[in-house]
């Protein structure tokens, strides 16, 4: 008894569908991509499966077979809607794009100038959680607490507000990652991803800006840092931080790559972040850069000394 006299034809075909959509169910479109760029790689350890381009074949073929065997009320179905039944290949990974916002070009252009000087020796780099360690006063003031903990070293602070792990990227192939060699990185990206992107796509834009740091900064040691909670403990961008750090803890080798999540540090005992650690429930306050500073100094010491020898 052949498929197509056990079930209906309608639903032969939605089963069909469903199949196909899990082809593209992990790769939705996060945006325009710029052209002409091409993904970054990424590190096995954090690499979303893809089909070959020999498995999607396969599977056109089978669709192929299936509406050739298919009943009249079937084939008039797909006839009718051009595309509605079809093996869609997922769409490249936006994170994982080389790709920065114009409106942060002036920062890399300030960025370029520290890299040329060519003395840092530590280099901090990430989105507007960095950036804000150089804020002398106002509601995120981190400087005052970057001179006391990290005032002894010569700091690259490559964070860029808003920045994500493309711009990342782009910043790096893009003249940030030439020009010095520092002995450590401290890395916080993709929280500004988390409304484009889904958590497997965020860790690997994560796992590809290690990849780019390891092979521009070949002696650094770098400190990953899992991703900062942000809002309220019952909302729902909670789990998809924890899917991140789950994800990329796995880039940790106890070598070059040392992950560290210190996200607990900020919470009180409900899971929710005191207003006076961040105030917007996002950026650090000065008690909250103090929190930061006391979780990372010893690692990043220690990552320092390693790099020394």
């Amino acid at each position: 008894m052949s498929i197509t006299s056990r079930r209906s034809p309608a639903y032969i075909l939605m089963a069909l569908l469903a199949a196909a959509s899990l082809l593209v169910a992990f790769a939705r479109e996060a945006g325009a991509q710029p052209a002409g760029a091409e993904p970054a790689p990424v590190p096995a350890a954090v690499a979303i499966p893809r089909p070959t381009p020999d498995e999607v074949e396969i599977a056109r073929r089978a669709l192929e077979r299936f509406i050739s065997g298919a009943d009249a009320e079937t084939r008039a179905i797909v006839e009718k809607y051009p595309g509605l039944l079809e093996v869609r290949t997922p769409p490249p990974n936006t994170a994982v794009i080389p790709n920065l916002a114009p409106f942060f070009q002036a920062k890399h252009q300030a960025n370029l100038e520290v890299a040329r000087r060519g003395d840092a020796e530590v280099l901090f780099i990430g989105d507007s959680i960095t950036d804000f360690w150089r804020n002398e006063e106002g509601e995120f003031a981190g400087k005052p607490v970057f001179d006391e903990y990290f005032g002894h070293w010569k700091v690259a602070n490559f964070g860029i507000a808003g920045d994500t792990t493309q711009g990342v990227l782009y910043r790096l192939r893009n003249g940030e990652g030439e020009g010095f060699s520092p002995r450590a990185v401290m890395l916080m990206i993709g929280t500004n991803n988390t409304g484009r992107n889904t958590a497997a796509e965020i860790a690997e834009g994560i796992g590809a800006v290690v990849l780019e740091l390891q092979q521009r900064f070949s002696e650094a040691r770098i400190l990953l840092l899992g991703v900062f909670p942000r809002g309220r403990a019952d909302d729902p961008v909670r789990g998809t931080i924890a899917e991140i750090n789950e994800r990329i803890a796995k880039l940790h080798d106890g070598d070059r790559v040392h992950y560290l999540d210190i996200g607990a540090e900020f919470l009180d005992e409900n899971g929710n972040i005191p207003p006076d650690v961040m105030s917007d429930g996002l950026h650090p306050s000065a008690k909250g850069y103090e929190i930061w500073a006391k979780a990372v100094i010893g690692p990043l010491s220690d990552l320092m000394a390693v790099s020394a020898n």
